[in-house]
């Protein structure tokens, strides 16, 4: 008989990051399930994946229950509202998929003893007030503020994650993801990169809050992606940094995007929103010493390819 292919269900598969996974996981071998309500994911994301036999969309949010036939290998739970405007717009739902979400994925991980990787954030930490942060630190975050919905949902399947793993012994995994960035996001989705992107490309001043001095440490999707393969196959079950260590200030990323794409465009500073963070820097020791792994495409590069596919959206 001849070996099986390895299993994935990825949800939050037809979102940026997701659908990413997706054509990676693929790429490794596995056959995957898609799962995404599409809230905020977007067919287009995996149009290019239907003709694939090994590959299977299923339309469902995963704050309900889910059933899988047959076995299942790996539970990816990407699933989530990832931007300001997203979480600020639907914040139930952020709050359902972090909690709910995560205790149906968990427990159809216990029934298929699969191997489960949880997609958390750097916005557990907060606001830090350690620089860099380490996976030992427990945050500064407000949790009835209106980021909170993202933050505290994001801790909580953190805990349910590693309570699962205690207590019923599942093989666990958690990626705390820094600010990435890359082809497939949605132009206006919130996010700094997109939105200087956006402007830049339709010749719009740059929207800078605060000061712009507040820093951010912005990650290509390969490098995350890679970081995220090797943590899956790893033997380590507690939270894992990958992110970009080189730290730029809002007001140096959105000087660059305007070089990058040639645009005149001003840059105009507003009010920054409450509990934005002022800083935000991985501490990646861990990653570099268990995983091999370290960030390898500069933003320039990735910006570059970033606003190339951007253009061809004509958006």
């Amino acid at each position: 008989m001849g070996s099986r292919k390895k299993v994935a269900v990825v949800t939050g598969g037809a979102g940026f990051l997701g659908s990413h996974l997706c054509d990676r996981l693929l790429k490794e071998g596995c056959r995957v399930f898609c799962v995404d309500n599409f809230i905020t994911g977007s067919e287009q994301n995996i149009q290019h994946l239907y003709d694939n036999k090994y590959f299977r969309l299923i339309r469902h949010d995963i704050s309900k229950e889910i059933r899988m036939p047959g076995p299942v290998d790996y539970i990816l739970h990407f699933a989530s509202p990832a931007s300001p405007i997203d979480y600020l717009l639907f914040p139930i739902p952020t709050l359902k998929v972090g909690s709910l979400g995560t205790y149906n994925t968990l427990g159809l991980a216990k029934l298929k003893k699969s191997r489960y990787l949880l997609a958390s954030t750097s916005e557990v930490y907060g606001d830090p007030q350690e620089h860099p942060q380490k996976e030992t630190y427990w945050g500064h975050v407000n949790p009835i503020g209106p980021r909170g919905v993202y933050d505290e949902a994001k801790r909580f399947a953190e805990a349910m994650t590693l309570a699962y793993h205690r207590y019923h012994r599942l093989d666990t995994r958690i990626v705390r993801i820094f600010n990435t960035y890359g082809p497939r996001m949605r132009i206006k989705d919130g996010r700094v990169v997109p939105n200087f992107i956006f402007q830049a490309l339709h010749h719009k001043p740059l929207t800078v809050y605060g000061t712009g001095q507040q820093t951010r440490s912005f990650c290509f999707y390969t490098d995350l992606l890679e970081g995220i393969v090797r943590l899956l196959g790893s033997g380590y079950t507690g939270p894992v940094n990958i992110g970009n260590p080189e730290e730029f200030t809002i007001l140096q990323s959105a000087k660059l995007v305007l070089k990058l794409s040639g645009s005149k465009s001003k840059i105009v500073k507003k009010p920054l929103p409450k509990d934005d963070p002022q800083q935000r820097r991985p501490d990646i020791s861990l990653a570099k010493r268990l995983l091999k792994w370290s960030p390898r495409v500069s933003l320039e590069k990735g910006l570059a390819e970033t606003i190339e596919w951007f253009k061809l959206q004509k958006i």
